[in-house]
């Protein structure tokens, strides 16, 4: 059976996180045992921590964002998870405003989304995700929204034009799932809000 080149990269991606979500495992309790055995303490240590968590919440963030999705559901607590340890990461802040659990392909949009608004959002803020009657919106809120129109002509399809770069494959991954869900994608933006739906 023959395998498209979206579920190509999906299950390109779903391999890389797999993989590494390991030893970068590994690598954190070896660091929490280094702390407990007093034999190495102060801000390198405190860096190196904070650096693997940091890599951790992304490889998750990740697996689900550009991994393999199915109709499995994922659970309210799981996302929330990985949102809390997203937001202690950097510069956005997540909420996840959905009471119940959902199929993981939701979960996927909803991330992709996230990454998309995250190019919008250059000095931060906060990004909440909501559902309601079936239709989902994933909104940014900043200080300053900076919206690059070449890149978001993709999530529409209304220009396809722009070159993307590795940093920007969401938008050109968030159509083909939404596609594949029987949705399609829009958004919208004023000076101090982005919001996309699906």
């Amino acid at each position: 059976m023959a395998v498209d080149t979206a579920n190509l990269a999906a299950l390109i991606g779903s391999r890389i996180c797999h993989d590494l979500i390991s030893p970068v495992g590994a690598i954190n309790n070896g660091l929490e045992l280094l702390a407990m055995s007093g034999a190495m303490a102060g801000p390198e240590l405190e860096l190196i921590s904070d650096s693997v968590l940091n890599a951790n919440a992304r490889i998750r963030f990740f697996r689900i964002a550009f991994g393999a999705a199915g109709d499995q559901q994922m659970g309210r607590a799981e996302i929330v998870s990985v949102l809390d340890d997203i937001s202690k990461a950097g510069r956005l802040k997540f909420q996840w405003d959905h009471s119940e659990g959902c199929s993981r392909s939701e979960v996927r949009m909803a991330f992709l989304a996230a990454l998309c608004l995250e190019t919008a959002l250059p000095y931060g803020g906060m990004i909440s995700i909501s559902c309601d009657a079936g239709k989902w919106t994933v909104a940014g809120e900043g200080r300053k929204i900076n919206v690059e129109a070449p890149l978001w002509g993709y999530l529409d399809a209304s220009d396809t034009s722009a070159n993307l770069a590795p940093a920007q494959v969401q938008f050109a991954m968030l159509p083909v799932a939404a596609q594949e869900a029987d949705r399609k994608v829009g958004f919208d933006h004023t000076e101090e809000k982005i919001t996309v739906w699906f």
